[in-house]
Order: C-alpha cells, then structure tokens, then sequence
C-alpha cells in the first residue's frame, strides 16, 4: 500500500497501510520506502530505530483491524510522530524510545505535543479520541491508565515493548465513536496557528508560510497579504519605483509572520531583491535570534557536523536586525543600504523627531538634528538611485514607551520630503486605533496614495481557540460594557478567562490548564510598583530570551510564574496561558479610567495624554498575549495599607466580573 497523500498534494506520512497489508509486508520493504525519504546523514542512524519499531508493531498489530501510519508530518512543529495507529475510533500516537530503561520527561511532552497539536488544528482530529503513547522499549511497565481531558485528548500513557498490545486494547475499550475512515483521516487539511518563535523558526529552515499558517475562510488573507506584497516588490524592481507599504491587523494577527516570511524568501545577499527584517523591540530581536541559532545549532549537530553557536549567530544577526543599528549604519556611511527592500515591524514604534534630536545629541555627538526617525529611515533608503521598497507593519494601540511617533510621522515624512514615493495603505489604517489622524486624510489627497483591503490582517491568529479575544479586550478598555459581554460570550467557550484574587489560586489554575510544554508565564504593567506584597516586584529585570526559550528546570523561565515579565518584554511575543497581574496603577472608576504612577510613597494621577495612551496600551498588550486563556489576578488591596487601598482594585474587579468574567472560588 502506498503512502497516503493529502490534499494539498504532499505526503504527510513516509508509509501509510492497512495493517493488513502491513504485517504482510518484508521489513526491509517498508525500511526501503521509509529511507526515500530520509537525508543522507539521517538514514543509518534512523535505520536501527525503524526496524525495531517494525518488528515490534508486526509482533503486536496482529489480529488489528486499522492503519499504520510512520513518520506522521505534524509542520508547526516541524517534527514527525514515530508512528500513528488509527484503530477504530481511537487515533493513537506513538513515541519511541528504543533500548531506553526510563520514561524521559522531555519524551512524554513531546508525545503529548504531538497529540495536542493534531487535536487543534488537523481538521479531521478535532472530534475524535487522541491517544499519545511513550514506549520506552526496555523500561518497566509505566502508567497504562488512560485519562482524558474535555477536549478528549488523553494523558501521555507509558508502556514499554512487552505491555503495548496490552496498552492499545485497554484504550479501545475505553473509547466510543464510529469507526474512523483511516484515509480521509490522513488526507484531512492540517490548519496550524504557529507562535511567532515557531514560525520563525520553520521560516528559517525555508519552508514557507503555506506549510505552518491555515487558511480558512476567516484568516485567508495572511496568504493574501504576503502575496500582494511579493507582486509590489517585484514591480518596484520592474518599473524603477520606490514603494512604501503600510499593513495593519489586530493584535497577533500575524503582522511579523508575514515580514518574516518576505525575509525569508529573499534572504539571499546575492540577490537584488535581498531583504531585511528590522524591528526596534529588543526582545523581539533577542528572542528570535536566540531561537534560530539554538535550532540550527541543534539541526546541525545532529547531521554531526562541527559547529558553534557563534558561527551559526552570524547569519541570523543578518536575518534579523535591530531597526536602530540598521539606522546608525545610515549615519556613518553616505551610500544607500545593500538591501533593496526592508521590513520595519512595529512601525508605529519609531521615534519622533523630539525624541530623535535627543538620542542624537547626548548618543552621537549630532545636536541639531532635525529628522524624526521615519523620516531619516526613508531618506536612507531614498539613497538608493534605482528602486527600493519598505514595509511598514503597523500595530493598532501598541504604542506603550514615550517618543513612539505612532503612523503619522511616516505617513507626514512621504507627504513632505518623498512626494516620488508610491504610498500603498492597508484599508483600515483610518481606524481609531492606528492614530493616523489628519495625516492620513492628507495622504489620501495624493495621487501617491493607493488604498488595499489586502493590506490588513483581520484575524488574530494568536488565539486560534477565539479569534474575537481582540474584539474583546478593545471593548473592555473602551469601556463598552455590552459590547464586551457579546465578546465574551462568545469565546468563553473556547478561550478560558477567569477572575482572581488570591494569586496563589491564579498560578495553580494557569500550571492546571497547562498540557505538554504549553508555556504559561506571569504578566504585569510596568507601571504595577503595589503588587510586592504578592512577591512581584516589576522591577526585576527579565531576560526575555530566558523567559521564552528555557525550560521548566530553570528559575529564569516563564514556567516558574515567579517573575513578572511587561508590556516591553513581552509585546510582539505570546504565551499559551497567561496570569495577568492588575495593579492600581489602571483603575476603572464607574465609567471610565483612572491613571496612576506610583512615585515616592504614593500614587498621582497621569495627567499627560499621550502617557495615559502609554499604560493603556500598556494592559492592551499584556491582556492579549495569550492563544489559549488566561487568567487576571486583582489584588484584594490591604485596609492597613494607604498604598493598597481596597477601593483601588475593588471598582475594576467588579467591573470584570460584570463583563460576565467568572471568578476563582
């Protein structure tokens, strides 16, 4: 039997049969087709692994009605299940750990991953029984329980070779459900909402944005979009133009993914359409930089080449630039970049002209300096005599630290200095949100400007559980109170969101709803300086990259929930489920917002407004990092203390809970 192919015309297994036709098969027959797939240094060492895991299965799938599937493609992570059984109504998922005595804990994760990630989002597992399985072949016999949670994704069962058989008829008398068409199973769309770490990652191993993003009706416009974009390069090359692109979307919509994906494609230096990715969140770039080069690294020692992680850093440093070094480049050389094409995430984040003078005179010895950063960033690229192109991904209310200019000063820059620039904005970059203002209404005056529905991301991609989490929390700080209870509503089903106010209960119910290595971390405003007395004191300084990528073993990672990461070290990045911490620095008073920064010994009003936009934005971005659920931590404010009053927290925490949010009891 041939292995099954799906619909977009790949194979997503190595070998797929009925098991029939499996335990008929020769070994060395089955190892023959599995090793066309396999690289040259991948195969002797996978050879070994195979045939054991083969004449297990022919020892115990005799008498089994069902398929068998190897080397199963699961592509947000990419990775390949061992071995998928598909019996009866149950799909089980195998992980082998040949030779092993002991039931590894990395192991167990990965198999439970393994189920969770075929359970959210490979369209013919969302209604059906998925069992992971570790077999540890020379381990005692493990946990042979089966227990399954609401979704009906079972915990990791551990066995060993001897007891498997034993394993697969215990799980099957357990389960109910029609008989599962074994093909349609495998052939069924596989519709990923991949982290930004994640799909960067597989966009740097070269695969595409196709291979790790869904397309469904609701979020095809990511396709969309990369695609609209890859045309206007293209003709900006053609033509002799200079392009400058403006792309929205709401919160985790997948803005970065597709500047990821751009740079991705045109990576190679050597090509005149060379691009670069270019953000100012630090975090961000610390982060994905750490990601790649710890995954090529690892990718690379297991082909058993020699390499360090030094070597390997290089060429991601290229891949992804910090947009102010990119900027200094530009004042010590006169000559235009080497890249042709450049992608500015978080655009809206640049500095304005008061903020740029400042650096410029205290940092490069430059008083006088006149240009705001959007300007002085077009002039660089202006410097090329042919063509250029530069798109800017524009976050809607992301604005959180003082200087950011927002999208009008690249929108006034073109409009005043590059009236030869061609303008293309994403249609909804009039929203409120994105703050353009009078300035977008002059560009629209322009022959210049060009207007696209496909320049925005209307769906987040971040929750995949409730694509409406945005929708929600923008009504909840707009203080539309029915509008948010609609909101809630509807994702509360899918999206958890729970009230606390014992922070203890908050941790434990974010570490229960955990499963596999789903990263769960502790959030809080920058401005939250009360919440010591609950043992988070933002003061703390948070490596992001320690925060992301480490794993449970160490203090330093998000899993310790002890500390508290903010809005600067998380905006751009995301978390499966979140404890956001609420201090009174934000407070609702009845019908609107009271801001407060806490100097001295006591908190006092924030007058200014762009600052009051700041902490907004602030809880915005700490109550949207989350793409499973999340939980929101009110303190009970202490009597004794004038510093925590009660009545600082208790008007917010009701107004939450009257939004319909349950709390913890």
């Amino acid at each position: 039997m041939s292995s099954v192919v799906s619909n977009s015309g790949f194979a997503r297994s190595w070998y797929g049969a009925a098991i029939g036709d499996f335990l008929a098969s020769d070994a060395n027959e089955i190892l023959g087709k599995l090793s066309r797939h396999a690289g040259d240094g991948h195969f002797s060492d996978q050879r070994d692994a195979w045939l054991a895991q083969i004449d297990l299965l022919h020892t115990q799938l005799k008498g089994l009605d069902g398929w068998v599937f190897f080397e199963f493609n699961i592509p947000r992570m990419g990775r390949r299940v061992d071995v998928i059984l598909v019996l009866g109504s149950v799909i089980f998922a195998l992980e082998f750990k040949v030779g092993e005595t002991t039931y590894d804990r990395a192991a167990i994760e990965q198999v439970w991953d393994y189920a969770l990630d075929l359970k959210n989002f490979h369209e013919a597992s969302h209604n059906v029984a998925i069992a992971p399985i570790l077999v540890a072949t020379e381990a005692k016999a493990g946990v042979g329980n089966f227990e399954a949670d609401a979704d009906n994704v079972y915990r990791p069962v551990l066995t060993n070779a001897d007891k498997l058989r034993e394993t697969l008829e215990l799980g099957l008398r357990l389960a109910n459900g029609s008989t599962l068409d074994a093909q349609a199973w495998a052939r069924a769309s596989y519709r990923p909402t991949p982290t930004i770490i994640e799909a960067a990652r597989s966009l740097y191993a070269q695969h595409s944005v196709e291979a790790i993003a869904r397309f469904d009706a609701g979020a095809q416009n990511l396709h969309t979009t990369s695609k609209r974009i890859e045309e206007l390069v293209d003709k900006a090359r053609s033509t002799g133009q200079k392009f400058i692109c403006f792309v929205t979307g709401v919160p985790g919509a997948g803005k970065t993914l597709v500047g990821l994906n751009i740079a991705t494609q045109r990576r190679d230096e050597k090509a005149p359409t060379h691009a670069v990715f270019l953000s100012g969140n630090g975090p961000l770039v610390a982060v994905l930089r750490e990601a790649l080069t710890r995954d090529e690294y690892f990718r690379l020692k297991a082909q058993k080449k020699k390499v360090t992680k030094k070597k390997i850093a290089t060429p991601v440093k290229a891949f992804i630039q910090n947009v102010h070094h990119f900027r200094d480049a530009g004042l010590t050389d006169e000559k235009a970049p080497p890249e042709h094409v450049v992608i500015f995430d978080e655009a809206q984040r640049a500095w304005n002209s008061q903020m740029t003078a400042n650096f410029m005179k205290r940092k490069k010895g430059r008083p006088g300096f006149t240009q705001s950063e959007p300007e002085f960033l077009i002039s660089y690229m202006d410097r090329h005599q042919d063509w250029a192109v530069i798109i800017c991904l524009v976050g809607g209310g992301q604005e959180i630290n003082t200087g950011e200019a927002g999208i009008s000063a690249w929108l006034n820059a073109v409009i005043e200095h590059f009236p030869h620039w061609q303008m293309f904005i994403s249609s909804r970059l009039h929203d409120s949100e994105y703050a353009a203002n009078n300035s977008l209404k002059l560009a629209q005056r322009t022959a210049q400007t060009h207007q696209e529905d496909s320049l925005h991301l209307a769906v987040s991609m971040r929750s995949f559980r409730a694509e409406n989490v945005s929708g929600f929390v923008k009504a909840l700080l707009d203080c539309e109170a029915n509008a948010a209870r609609e909101a809630f509503a509807e994702l509360s089903a899918r999206f958890p969101i729970v009230l606390a106010r014992d922070l203890d209960k908050a941790k434990a119910w974010v570490r229960s709803r955990a499963r596999g290595s789903e990263r769960f971390g502790l959030l809080a405003s920058s401005k939250a300086m009360r919440l010591k007395p609950h043992a988070v004191d933002i003061r703390v300084d948070v490596d992001p990259v320690h925060y992301f990528l480490n794993d449970r073993n160490d203090v330093r990672s998000s899993y310790y929930l002890e500390d508290a990461a903010t809005e600067f070290q998380v905006q751009g990045l995301e978390l499966d489920w979140t404890c956001v911490t609420w201090d009174a620095d934000f407070r609702f008073n009845g019908s609107g917002w009271n801001y407060h920064d806490f100097r001295g010994s006591s908190w006092n009003n924030i007058k200014n407004t762009d600052n009051r936009n700041y902490l907004r934005n602030a809880y915005r971005v700490l109550l949207t990092r989350a793409r499973q659920g999340m939980v929101v931590f009110v303190p009970p404010g202490s009597a004794s203390d004038p510093t925590r009053s009660p009545t600082f927290y208790d008007s917010t925490f009701d107004y939450l809970k009257e939004l319909g949010i349950p709390e913890l009891v």
